[in-house]
């Protein structure tokens, strides 16, 4: 190093020391993560109660798998909320409610700046000051898209108050998805196919022949 330090042999000088700090944080980081994961005695008591809430902006078929996916968990209690940045909006889902005999209460948060994130966050944290042994799942329906345009047109609001609420104690948060027909392409049931799949013996030559004349007997 002496003799070709300033031919390049500094950079190692350099490197060393930078690497071997960013290897023991490394190494202390995960050391202290596995110590404050280390099972006691107080990670096996179940919670008190177990509240349900669904969050429902809409009455459509993906509230309705959510509340049902919930009901299936048999909560203590289950409650649809719902919060309210336009009157008008707010008052046809509670009819809508009604006309369909939902077999859950729907709650009406009220947000006098047209949010959604934090009235449900603060509704939470009351849950919780009420009983601090309690367990709040919150279900929130999601849309599985296909294409990586339609991500930027839905599940915003999902992903904000989903990113939130990951961050109270005593809050679990389910998504409930429901597959959009753009999904259906990337199925996973559906065998994906590449060329030289049958040189390399992944398909048998017969069921090749079947994928071959299938199209032909479909047309």
């Amino acid at each position: 190093m002496i003799t070709k330090f300033t031919h390049g042999a500094y950079l190692v000088v350099i490197a060393i020391p930078v690497l071997f700090t960013m290897m023991r944080a490394i190494h202390r980081h995960y050391s202290r993560i596995r110590e404050e994961l280390r099972p006691d005695t107080d990670s096996a008591i179940l919670p008190s109660r177990v509240h349900a809430l669904v969050l429902a902006s809409t009455l459509h078929k993906p509230t309705l798998r959510a509340i049902a996916f919930a009901r299936a968990t048999r909560p203590d209690t289950l409650t649809a909320i719902t919060v309210n940045v336009d009157d008008h909006d707010t008052r046809a889902l509670q009819q809508e409610w009604e006309q369909f005999s939902v077999n859950a209460p729907l709650m009406v948060i009220e947000s006098p700046f047209r949010e959604i994130t934090r009235p449900v966050v603060k509704y939470v944290k009351n849950i919780h000051r009420n009983g601090p042994r309690d367990v709040i799942c919150v279900y929130i329906p999601e849309y599985v898209v296909g294409h990586w345009w339609e991500n930027v047109l839905h599940n915003q609001s999902a992903l904000r108050l989903k990113g939130r609420l990951l961050f109270e104690p005593g809050v679990m948060v389910t998504s409930v998805p429901w597959q959009l027909s753009s999904s259906t392409r990337k199925n996973l049931h559906r065998v994906e196919r590449s060329p030289g799949d049958i040189r390399r013996g992944i398909i048998a030559p017969e069921a090749a022949r079947d994928i071959i004349t299938e199209p032909h007997e479909k047309a």
